[in-house]
């Protein structure tokens, strides 16, 4: 069973943090056209959509990936980096319960953010930068590490999260964008994307990915190597230096 979380964007998106971009003006009603394709292109490929219900006071809350982290049954409920992201955590834990998941949280003074965790089958990445501490990765780990799990520390500093350096394609190779990447000989397996948000993509299945339309270079090079690229438009979201893994949480049970 593959189950998609989404959460609707909130009236005040145009509102959403921006750390190392500069801002620019968001047409909300292109945003919320943008997600429902978001939406119909993974209920399209099969997977359930399980909506979290829209934080109106959380113009970020659409990016609900930062919210909660899952590795096999377990549901890691986040601590977000930004204080004025922490309340979208609330409504996410119920639904994860709801779905057979165990629960367990980051506490104080931990942070993670779930765009800093890179799953690549048990190894698990996770960015040491802006919004994700040391504690939280500590904790993180304290959790995962029993359970199978190997998880490595990585620099993040010059993009927010992350994944928004990179990605993983199905058969474990680390994709990446390089001037956002800070050490790509972390990754065993690495290869360097033509545009930086060729570098994103959300694993489908074992032979097809799902990644932003403003890619034709990275997404013709995925073809080549016989990987089926959808592409949907998420330039809204960008503009919040958002990206397709952000706007959903997959599990895969």
């Amino acid at each position: 069973m593959t189950i998609a979380l989404v959460r609707a964007p909130s009236s005040r998106l145009a509102e959403g943090i921006v750390t190392h971009i500069d801002r620019a003006p968001v047409d909300v009603g292109l945003a919320e056209r943008q997600w429902a394709t978001y939406v119909d292109a993974l209920r399209g490929v099969g997977w359930q959509i399980r909506e979290v219900p829209v934080l109106e006071s959380a113009p970020d809350c659409v990016f609900i990936e930062d919210t909660v982290v899952m590795f096999h049954d377990l549901a890691v409920i986040t601590r977000p980096g930004d204080d004025r992201r922490k309340p979208e955590v609330t409504a996410v834990e119920p639904i994860v319960r709801e779905l057979g998941c165990r629960v367990e949280r980051i506490i104080a003074p931990g942070t993670l953010d779930g765009g800093d965790v890179l799953k690549v089958g048990d190894t698990i990445y996770v960015g040491l930068g802006g919004r994700t501490n040391q504690a939280g990765i500590d904790q993180f780990a304290a959790l995962l590490t029993p359970l199978g799990a190997r998880v490595i520390q990585v620099p993040v500093t010059n993009v927010l999260h992350l994944k928004s350096a990179v990605t993983a394609l199905p058969d474990g190779t680390v994709i990446g964008w390089d001037p956002a990447v800070d050490d790509p000989t972390l990754f065993p397996k690495y290869l360097s994307m033509p545009e930086e948000s060729g570098a994103h993509v959300v694993v489908i299945d074992d032979q097809r990915v799902l990644m932003a339309a403003d890619a034709p270079q990275s997404a013709a090079l995925l073809r080549s190597r016989g990987y089926e690229v959808i592409c949907v438009d998420i330039s809204e979201y960008e503009k919040l230096e958002g990206c397709v893994t952000c706007l959903s949480v997959r599990l895969r049970r």
